[in-house]
C-alpha cells in the first residue's frame, strides 16, 4: 500500500520574531558575541528610531505634496538613500553614539574607521 502524499508533506513552522533581551553572558551564545549585548540593544533601538525619522519625513512631504512617489520601489530607493547620506556623515553617526550613550564631537567622528581582521584569507 502507497502512502499519501499528505503523509509526506511538510508542515509549515511557525515564526515568531522574539522580542525578548538578548543573553547577558556571552559565552552563553555559540557565536560567542564580544559585543555586550545592552550595548547591541541600545543601537539597535537607535538605528529603529533612525529609520521611524525617515519614515516619516518622507511620509510627511508626500502628505504636503512636495515629494510625488510613482511606486513602493521609488519610496524604497529614496528612503535607502536617505538613510545612506546619514550614516555616510558626521551627523548621523555622531547621532547613533549620543543615543548609544556616548559623548563624542561630531569632529571627532571618524567616518572612514580602519577594520582589522585578526585572519588573513
Amino acid at each position: 500500500m502507497n502512502p499519501s502524499n499528505d503523509e509526506h508533506a511538510i508542515a509549515p513552522v511557525p515564526f515568531e520574531f522574539e522580542h525578548s533581551p538578548l543573553p547577558s553572558d556571552p559565552s552563553a551564545n555559540p557565536f560567542r558575541l564580544v559585543v555586550d549585548p545592552v550595548m547591541r540593544n541600545r543601537l539597535r533601538r537607535s538605528l529603529f528610531e533612525m529609520i521611524e525619522q525617515h519614515d516619516q519625513e518622507l511620509a510627511r512631504y508626500v502628505a504636503e505634496g512636495s515629494l510625488s512617489l510613482d511606486s513602493y520601489k521609488e519610496y524604497i530607493e529614496l528612503f535607502a538613500n536617505s538613510l545612506k547620506q546619514t550614516m555616510g556623515s558626521r551627523d548621523g553617526v555622531a547621532y547613533l553614539m549620543h543615543a548609544c550613550g556616548f559623548d563624542v564631537k561630531e569632529e571627532d567622528v571618524n567616518l572612514h574607521p580602519e577594520t582589522r581582521w585578526k585572519v588573513q584569507r
